[in-house]
């Protein structure tokens, strides 16, 4: 874990106390046992853990440095990354995680519970039906995602629950710069405006990464997120 605080202080200028990373060795045990059972990610070593979920999580911090969010929904959240870890490094955080499959739900409610965080609210649904409630729609300061699709879909999915003058996170692999490109009428009509794509290093990982920063401008039309399963078939 000292491997990991030094890390998280030289990439992203964190600093873990000793209670963060007792919740974090917690998180990371529970994971792996639970990962034998469930398969609720591929990453299955511990390097790889600390690396490819804890880090990657943390590097959302280079989006907004040191005006992080007051309320952050993450889409898509599995195991509960980047939500949990930014969750533990901010504990004012109020923090919605959202995801469509019960397992990596019920994982991340234990997660909650185990390590007593407030303020966290775990929700099995899926964004087409989430972003057309009146209690989260353009909701929060900040929403992100992490490999849960293409900019273009991702962008309908998201920006649905950012409020004017929030911002939309994505955290994407090396195709994350020509993705902004094919973004361009999605995020027109939906109410956003690309700010830029911060390239991200994390240690012994060779992909590409990038943070891709999207404001939000305008209200996003009510007709937006379209019924589930046509933003990914018919993307914008």
């Amino acid at each position: 874990m000292q491997k990991l605080a030094r890390h998280a202080q030289e990439l992203f200028g964190l600093h873990l106390n000793e209670n963060q990373l007792s919740d974090l060795a917690i998180y990371e045990r529970e994971l792996l046992i639970w990962n034998e059972k469930f398969n609720l990610t591929a990453i299955r070593d511990v390097e790889g853990v600390r690396t490819k979920h804890f880090l990657d999580s943390f590097s959302c911090v280079l989006a907004w440095r040191e005006q992080p969010p007051q309320t952050l929904l993450d889409l898509g959240s599995g195991a509960g990354f980047p939500g949990i870890p930014l969750k533990i490094i901010y504990p004012h955080l109020k923090l919605t995680l959202v995801d469509s499959v019960a397992k990596k739900v019920k994982f991340c409610q234990h997660i909650v519970e185990s390590l007593k965080l407030d303020d966290v609210k775990v929700i099995h649904a899926r964004a087409e039906m989430l972003g057309k409630h009146p209690k989260h729609r353009e909701s929060y300061d900040w929403a992100v995602a992490r490999a849960v699709a293409q900019l273009p879909v991702l962008s309908e999915y998201l920006l649905p629950f950012v409020k004017i003058g929030g911002t939309m996170l994505a955290q994407k692999g090396e195709r994350g710069l020509a993705e902004t490109q094919d973004a361009e009428n999605a995020l027109q009509i939906l109410g956003g405006k690309l700010r830029q794509a911060i390239p991200v290093t994390l240690p012994s990982v060779v992909e590409e990464r990038y943070l891709v920063l999207v404001d939000k401008v305008s209200t996003t039309p009510a007709k937006y997120p379209r019924r589930e399963g046509v933003p990914s078939k018919k993307a914008l």
